[in-house]
């Protein structure tokens, strides 16, 4: 039987400081994974920096993008671009450090019992998150009520986007029909997958505040969420979804 192969997509704008750091821990995790950069035109030069890392290591892939079009759209293409070669397992994660590669093998075992495996920061009330001010954390931890209620579903970070996809999850949901692309992306894919009846666990993992860089939170993201949620609602009332 073939092995098994997984890819960690990791979507970027502007992290030349964090990739050097993050990729080389990604790949020292397991050797049946590999990584694709999905770089949206970086002005600092992450894009360049991706390319040589790829030059040097065969497990480093790069898609370079014309403009910033956000987290959604990059990580449906790096969807799109694994189910073309037959990656069994495939990951969602930041690029600036904030998920702890050292969780890869977590999700990796969990994921031989189910479809897909969260990252959890908030696993049954436990708040497992550093050097977030407490309005951030307000915010998220709101936000995740707030769409348990709305939606129905049962998960306790919806909004995480430390994540491992069986490709069947991928291959059965309708990519081109995910609009999302903010952090309700998310919300949507998660959602997505359990209204299809994939079998989901969350595992808890430690979040930590990026060090480098800057936050790509904005307003509009916010409320991109707080709408999002009421259409998914809607879609699974009209069954839709």
């Amino acid at each position: 039987m073939p092995e098994e192969r997984a890819l960690v997509i990791v979507p970027t704008y502007n992290e030349a400081e964090s990739l050097p750091l993050v990729v080389p821990r990604i790949l020292e995790q397991d050797k049946r994974i590999e990584v694709l950069v999905v770089d949206d035109n970086s002005p600092d030069g992450t894009g360049r920096m991706a390319d040589e890392m790829a030059a040097d290591d065969p497990r480093v892939h790069v898609l370079h993008r014309e403009g910033k079009l956000g987290l959604g759209t990059a990580y449906l293409t790096g969807f799109k671009w694994a189910l073309e070669r037959d990656y069994e397992f495939i990951f969602e994660m930041d690029a600036d450090g904030s998920h702890d590669a050292k969780h890869i093998p977590e999700f990796l075992a969990a994921i031989q019992d189910v479809d897909l495996v969260l990252g959890s920061r908030y696993l049954e009330g436990r708040v497992t998150v550093v050097n977030w001010p407490m309005s951030r954390l307000l915010l998220s931890y709101c936000a995740n009520i707030y769409a348990r209620v709305v939606t129905g579903h049962r998960l306790y970070d919806a909004t995480g986007g430390f994540k491992c996809f069986r490709r069947r999850v991928l291959e059965a949901i309708d990519l081109d029909e995910v609009h999302s692309n903010g952090y309700s992306f998310q919300i949507e894919m998660s959602f997505r997958a359990w209204r299809k009846g994939f079998r989901i666990v969350e595992i808890p993992i430690v979040f930590v505040d990026r060090v480098e860089g800057t936050s790509k939170m904005s307003g509009g993201i916010v409320r991109e969420a707080v709408w999002m949620v009421w259409l998914l609602r809607l879609k699974r009332l009209f069954r839709r979804i």
